[in-house]
């Protein structure tokens, strides 16, 4: 049975084609072993206010068919905390996140409900991989 990864992480706040860039290079680096489920795939642009209710809907939905999470934690966002906290406290499944921020420089709720946080997406891939392929 292959496992399914979550790739959470900002989109509405991101700066343009960042969301979708880090996704990718996930989805290159553990596409083989894994299952990943990408909220990019559906396109509420420009759809986000009269959406909002299924785009909350749709993303948890995949987070509670998520074995793992894969976490970019390079900003704060409210959607991606949410994810984390639903997956990792309601859930108790695996939150991985990679961030540019020191351990002092993250947010202790952060810190609280990831499981792992490491510095790359790659170091974060390759822990994934190590664990659970």
């Amino acid at each position: 049975m292959i496992r399914q990864i979550y790739l959470s992480g900002p989109i509405m706040d991101e700066h343009e084609g960042v969301a979708r860039e880090w996704r990718e290079a996930a989805k290159r680096l553990l596409g083989d072993k894994f299952f990943l489920l990408d909220p990019m795939r559906r396109n509420f642009k420009d759809r986000e206010v009269d959406s909002a209710n299924e785009i909350v809907r749709f993303d948890l939905q995949d987070v509670e068919d998520a074995d793992i999470l894969v976490v970019n934690y390079n900003k704060p966002s409210i959607g991606t905390a949410m994810e984390i906290f639903h997956a990792s406290h309601n859930l108790g499944k695996f939150v991985v996140a990679f961030s540019p921020f020191t351990f002092k420089d993250c947010s202790p709720w952060m810190v609280k409900y990831c499981t792992k946080i490491l510095p790359t997406l790659e170091e974060a891939c390759e822990y994934v991989k190590r664990h659970f392929a």
